[in-house]
């Protein structure tokens, strides 16, 4: 039988599949010269399952640190424990305003054709998670939102309530190796939204959570320390804060702190964001010379596809399958 590889070689041509196939075969090249790779999640990569192939690449060493919005890092861990609860609709590009009313009534909050059952997965994690939130209130300790999730993972206290494969989830797999994880704009996400709430409320304290700026400086000192040794490549899925804030941590070390660290040692996008002008998902590789992230002789490729098809394809190269 034809592997994935195989097949993808033989059929992926032109266009968008070649450019998949030569970051695919650049990805490996970076990292068979003893490079590291950075991957980027924006969008609802979570909800659409990726963890399926991004928790081998973690496992293998294939990924060396992550940067996602606080939705793909919170909807790892409802997927894992309430996946039997989710509703599939496949016709979403049809509902009507009320249909979608009707779904809220329900408690089902819809990410494109997926709907995530608020109390199986929303309620429970949030009754986990408020209790590590409270604990570092009252003992004056603060933690980065992807910590406390790492803790609630590791412990295994929501075992008993998997209904995925553990292998299958990206976060687990990440929290076992202990990745570096960035996540900006935690706020913007269910989970932010509620510690936000609790603060409000005076329940916890704004302590107790560790933030953007301290997120920067950690990645700062992640990047500097690694790039001494290796080239670091990025992988960005989708665009928005997810790639804007890890990307620019080259010109900041060495424009702002007059550093001299290495630029990003290969680069590839997965976006449907086509090119034009003041789109930042859709720009060429090319500008970003102008700001001191890449350089002239980094290995560059746009994919303008959905990242639901392109990247497990990769990753399969990648691993081999």
């Amino acid at each position: 039988m034809t592997t994935i590889s195989q097949f993808i070689e033989r059929h992926y041509r032109h266009f968008n599949a070649a450019s998949l196939v030569d970051a695919a075969k650049a990805y490996c090249a970076h990292l068979e010269n003893g490079g590291k790779m950075f991957v980027t999640l924006a969008g609802a990569m979570s909800t659409a399952e990726l963890g399926l192939s991004l928790a081998e690449m973690i496992r293998q060493d294939k990924v060396h640190a992550i940067t996602c919005t606080g939705a793909n890092l919170e909807e790892d861990v409802f997927n894992l424990v309430a996946h039997d609860y989710y509703k599939r609709i496949p016709q979403y590009r049809e509902l009507s305003a009320a249909q979608e009313e009707e779904l809220l009534s329900k408690h089902l909050n819809r990410v494109t054709d997926t709907c995530i059952p608020e109390e199986e997965a929303i309620r429970r994690i949030e009754r986990v998670v408020f209790e590590e939130w409270l604990s570092a209130s009252e003992e004056g300790q603060a933690y980065f939102p992807h910590e406390y999730l790492y803790r609630i993972l590791l412990d295994g206290r929501l075992k008993e309530s998997y209904q995925i494969p553990p292998a299958d989830s990206w976060l687990l797999a990440a929290a076992e190796k202990n990745l570096p994880i960035f996540v900006p704009g935690w706020e913007d996400s269910t989970l932010g939204n509620i510690f936000t709430a609790r603060c409000i409320e005076g329940k916890i304290q704004l302590h107790a959570l560790r933030r953007g700026v301290e997120y920067m400086i950690a990645l700062a000192e992640w990047y500097e320390t690694t790039s001494r040794k290796h080239s670091i490549g990025f992988f960005q899925i989708g665009g928005g804060i997810a790639g804007d804030f890890p990307i620019c941590v080259v010109p900041m070390l060495n424009q702002d702190l007059l550093k001299d660290v290495s630029t990003w040692g290969y680069f590839c996008q997965i976006s449907d964001s086509t090119t034009s002008y003041g789109s930042y998902s859709g720009a060429v590789p090319n500008e970003k010379i102008t700001w001191g992230k890449l350089d002239a002789k980094t290995p560059k490729f746009v994919i303008e596809s959905d990242a639901t098809i392109v990247a497990p394809l990769i990753f399969a190269y990648v691993l081999g399958w």
